[in-house]
């Protein structure tokens, strides 16, 4: 698929690149290679062949889903304006 100066023009605006004029054929021909290399990818044969997500096979570490109060609630109260009796304050919003 090629790209033509019009189509590199319209996609340079809507990326919000300010291309010059003369700059415009090099940008399709740039475009037309990108579409060409992923034409050739299509070709390839994947059929049974997993996703990874990493070259090298690994596993995360996990950790215990257990709910805490995280025990930090004298630093996380440091930062309101006005707290009052382990909680934040604020003002009355509706009558």
């Amino acid at each position: 698929m090629a790209i033509d100066i019009d189509t590199a023009r319209k996609v340079a605006k809507l990326a919000r690149i300010r291309v010059e004029e003369a700059d415009l054929p090099r940008l399709a021909d740039q475009l037309s290679g990108i579409l060409g290399f992923m034409e050739e990818l299509n070709e390839v044969d994947v059929t049974g062949v997993e996703p990874m997500t990493s070259v090298t096979p690994m596993r995360l570490k996990r950790r215990a889903d257990v709910v805490t109060d995280g025990n930090i609630q004298a630093q996380v109260l440091k930062n309101a304006p006005d707290a009052r009796e382990g909680f934040f304050a604020v003002p009355k919003v509706v009558e």
